[in-house]
């Protein structure tokens, strides 16, 4: 894990300082920053590997600022670090493209072990074939990107990891419980509501090829069907 850079937004000066040396002490190479303004000022001067936010910020909030990381880099692993326990903060924030969502109070140890587990995934993808042709569509699963002609959609690190693990079932069912493992590493119910919503969005990507479709398999998975 050594070298990996994190950028972490967190205006609790102390929790901010404890994190900074947690995480530096456990091979990161980490920039704190006290809003999300700053957060999105540093980013924007250099390279990072993962992007941890609280949410309740001053000067920018933790929504304003991945919403800004996404637009420009789809792929940038984001963890949101925050006191908002609630089902519809927790749905909003994969919403905006998030790889996990973890509440106050946290373990230090877990948190440590969901880092390690996003990077294994982001390993795992580039390690894959990354390139599929899905009817009209090309699917670059290393640059995050659904292509259409000239039209370009960049699709968030959760879209991608479950449009891949489809198209490596491609004709076959994905099994819910497996993509929520491989995924969200856990198979529960907010989980599951979660990867409704991403589905719905893949669907909504692909509206225009009637030749590509995700199927419900009733009380299984899903299934993509290229004709």
């Amino acid at each position: 894990m050594s070298q990996i850079k994190v950028l972490l937004a967190e205006d609790d000066k102390s929790l901010g300082m404890i994190l900074k040396a947690f995480l530096d002490a456990n091979g990161f190479i980490t920039t704190l920053c006290p809003n999300g303004q700053e957060a999105w000022n540093a980013f924007n001067k250099a390279e990072f590997d993962f992007c941890i936010t609280d949410i309740m910020m001053p000067v920018m909030d933790g929504h304003a600022l991945a919403k800004q990381i996404k637009a420009i880099s789809p792929s940038m692993p984001l963890v949101f670090l925050t006191a908002k326990k609630e089902h519809d903060d927790i749905l909003e924030g994969f919403k905006l493209g998030a790889d996990d969502y973890i509440t106050k109070p946290f373990s230090m140890d877990e948190l440590l072990a969901r880092l390690k587990a996003i990077h294994r995934r982001c390993m795992h993808i580039q390690a894959q074939p990354s390139f599929f042709q899905l009817g009209q569509f090309s699917f670059n699963a290393l640059r995050h990107e659904l292509i259409k002609g000239d039209e370009v959609q960049k699709l968030t690190s959760k879209e991608s990891d479950l449009l891949l693990l489809l198209c490596e079932n491609m004709g076959n069912t994905l099994e819910r419980s497996n993509a929520l493992q491989q995924i969200w590493k856990e198979d529960s119910y907010l989980n599951a509501r979660s990867m409704d919503v991403y589905i719905t969005k893949l669907r909504k990507y692909f509206k225009s090829d009637p030749d590509v479709d995700i199927q419900n398999v009733h009380g299984v998975g899903f299934k993509l069907v290229v004709k």
